[in-house]
């Protein structure tokens, strides 16, 4: 993607990179990030108004004039709905059509009837895991609670053992694998290969879910033992529908725009030329938009159509999915905003100089920077956009698989413990039916597991490949 450039903020209104210049951008860095976390956590604004105050009080705090902090921040507003919008766009209509037409509802319950004992953890993360694909997390959620609520309960399982495995796989594939926003906006905001980083996400979120699902869950059940909550089990979407969309065809849609972005990237490494006809077909059928698109449209046929609905009924489907990202959409180009502020400013070089001169590895000082942002503001989404901003220069000079590991490092760290400022942290206090010192020992337990491990076989996957 072109990227937007404006006139380095900089060149003109910060001193040049001395220990006083960077005393003074770190100073503004700080104090335009403590104004985004007032923000959202004291005054409870919304985070796109936070964001963009946050990215103008930055720019003033740097000492750049006002009007060409405008300019950085609504450049990179520009750049970064451009480059991932539609994308969100394409999978916000997907989920919707997965949700609605019951085909959810069809993988869950396939999996469930083979499954049974000890296998029924492995089962939920499974599924969470394949529905959490095209799924945002808060919509996998409402999605699989009556799941678990009903399974817990005829199965008189523990609701943890039974919902920290589903939890956990939505969560690792929101904070770890395309074509989520965060990992998308930072695939954009690093200049990482897609392909390659879905691909080493993927190979990342396997443990990582394993560790902090399946096997957690058994502490987690022992330490918070509760039963599932009554009169909290929404209506499943397939309970209105006389019929639905088969398993091999749900799952074949949901797996396609996957199939055809780690197809590019293999063919990427296997042809290695860029005027070859098989690499110029695979890096057009492969791109995100393409593999998107062809997804929902493949979905209208196998998924919309088989649950009978009309091509009216599939429209305004259509609208009801993009009705809801409207937010997620304005938060991610603001934190593209607040991203282009930073590196204006030339905080990116900031960042470069103090990783060499102490000596951090930048994989490293990426989860940490994220996990401060996510301690900070309670948002994965904010966390991810504002930490890319900041060790985005670190990219510059590295490989395509180290440039795809900076993003993972980014998502692993924008999971850490979740707590009372997350509107997940409540979202799943109020299914579970739990207290807050409850949901602290389980779920924001679980999301620190998830950061740890992800982050340090990201690590440890830098010094193999």
């Amino acid at each position: 993607m072109t990227r937007l450039r404006v006139e380095m903020l900089a060149a003109d209104t910060v001193e040049p990179i001395t220990s006083a210049g960077h005393a003074r951008l770190g100073v503004a860095v700080l104090a335009g990030i403590a104004v985004i976390v007032l923000l959202i956590t004291k005054f409870k604004l919304h985070a796109f108004l936070s964001l963009t105050i946050g990215s103008l009080a930055l720019g003033a705090f740097a000492g750049a004039p006002l009007d060409k902090a405008i300019s950085s921040f609504t450049a990179g507003l520009g750049a970064t709905v451009a480059g991932v919008g539609v994308l969100i766009a394409l999978g916000a209509i997907l989920g919707k059509l997965l949700a609605d037409s019951g085909g959810a509802d069809q993988i869950v319950d396939t999996i469930l009837a083979k499954a049974g004992g000890r296998a029924m953890p492995w089962a939920m993360v499974l599924i969470a895991s394949v529905i959490g694909l095209p799924l945002f997390f808060e919509v996998g959620v409402v999605l699989l609670i009556p799941v678990v609520l009903m399974v817990a309960r005829r199965g008189n399982y523990s609701l943890m053992r039974i919902g920290i495995p589903a939890l956990a796989g939505l969560s690792v594939m929101h904070g770890l694998v395309p074509p989520h926003p965060g990992p998308l906006v930072a695939i954009d905001a690093v200049g990482a290969d897609l392909g390659v980083t879905l691909a080493l996400g993927v190979l990342v979120a396997v443990p990582t879910v394993v560790v902090a699902g399946p096997l957690f869950s058994r502490y987690a059940a022992r330490w918070v033992d509760v039963p599932a909550p009554d009169g909290l089990v929404p209506q499943r979407a397939s309970e209105d529908l006389a019929r639905r969309p088969g398993f091999g065809a749900t799952l074949a849609t949901i797996l396609l725009p996957v199939v055809l972005m780690l197809s590019k990237a293999l063919v990427d490494i296997v042809v290695d030329d860029p005027e070859h006809t098989v690499q110029r077909v695979f890096d057009v059928v492969g791109s995100p938009l393409i593999a998107l698109l062809a997804a929902v449209i493949v979905g209208i046929f196998t998924l919309g159509r088989p649950a009978g609905f009309s091509r009216e009924r599939i429209s305004g489907l259509v609208d009801k999915g993009l009705a809801p990202i409207a937010g997620i959409l304005l938060i991610v180009g603001a934190g593209g905003g607040f991203k282009q502020t930073l590196i204006d400013c030339g905080v990116g070089r900031m960042v470069l100089d103090i990783s060499e001169d102490w000596s951090i590895p930048a994989l490293l000082l990426a989860w940490l920077i994220a996990v401060v942002i996510r301690l900070a503001t309670g948002s994965a989404t904010v966390a991810t956009v504002s930490a890319a901003g900041l060790v985005a220069p670190l990219a510059a000079d590295t490989s395509t698989t180290h440039a795809a590991l900076l993003v993972l490092a980014i998502g692993a760290g924008s999971l850490f413990f979740s707590h009372v400022n997350d509107a997940g942290f409540w979202l799943v206090k109020e299914y579970f039916g739990v207290s807050v010192g409850q949901n602290l020992k389980t779920w924001s337990a679980m999301e620190t597991i998830i950061s740890v491990v992800a982050g340090g076989l990201v690590l440890l996957l830098s010094l193999i490949i």
